[in-house]
Parts: C-alpha cells; structure tokens; sequence
C-alpha cells in the first residue's frame, strides 16, 4: 500500500511544516528540525488533531458570507 503522507499542493509544504511547528509550541510540544520519531503518539496526535482542528476552523471562517 503506498503511503498517504504526501501533500496535495507541492507549493503548501513549507506552509504546513511552519504551521506544524506553530502548532507544536501552542501545545507544549517540543520540536527539533529534521526527524522527530521520538516524541510520543500522545504529543504527535495533539499537534496533528490541533492542526486538523485550526484548519477547518479557518474553513468554516472563509465560508461565512460565501452562502
């Protein structure tokens, strides 16, 4: 099976990983640059459901108006 840890759109990559990092020092969450294998599933499930979380908010914001 191949993996599905690729981004949509090449050019948000950089983007993302800021945001990651943002979002890893709201929760507490500290990050090294490059592998980050060690930190626990706890913490790596905080910064992912955190990031998931903002992003649909910033979602639902970009709709007010649109309907």
């Amino acid at each position: 099976m191949a993996s599905s840890n690729h981004t949509l759109v090449a050019e948000a990559r950089n983007a993302l990983d800021k945001f990651k990092y943002e979002v890893a020092n709201e929760v507490g969450v500290t990050l090294k640059q490059g592998y980050n294998g060690d930190i626990s599933t706890r913490d790596a499930g905080r910064i992912g459901g955190n990031m998931v979380k903002k992003m649909i908010q910033s979602y639902e914001q970009s709709l007010i108006g649109r309907y």
